[in-house]
């Protein structure tokens, strides 16, 4: 079972995305700002992150570089989720370290897909 790290502020946005993630038979755990973000991921274990670009304490952007900079927690697949979809936001989470981006509100089979193409293949 895939283990997800959903890093998301809104309460409606966890509840409705990781239930469907569960649903799926994903694991899910939540962080709810970028500081928790980061320490979670930090802890490891995590097959991919999803990963709000807009967050309290540091945002998406942020928590993804501190991420990438720590050794072998930062080689995890991060998907950047973000509302606010503005030219160059995409560029801006790839440059920041992020493997794919989406936008909210989130289309269940595009995330998936995306999620499926980074997610470690079963031997």
């Amino acid at each position: 079972m895939p283990r997800i790290l959903l890093v998301e502020d809104n309460e409606m946005n966890r509840d409705m995305l990781s239930r469907r993630l569960i649903r799926r038979g994903y694991e899910v755990e939540i962080a709810v700002d970028g500081a928790a973000g980061v320490a979670r991921a930090l802890e490891g274990g995590w097959d991919l992150i999803l990963m709000d670009m807009s967050l309290p304490e540091i945002d998406g952007w942020e928590a993804t570089r501190r991420i990438r900079a720590a050794g072998a927690a930062g080689t995890m697949p991060i998907i950047a989720l973000t509302a606010h979809a503005m030219s160059g936001d995409r560029d801006k989470a790839i440059e920041a370290g992020c493997n794919d981006y989406d936008t909210k509100p989130v289309e269940l089979e595009r995330l998936l897909g995306k999620m499926d193409a980074l997610l470690p293949k079963p031997s």
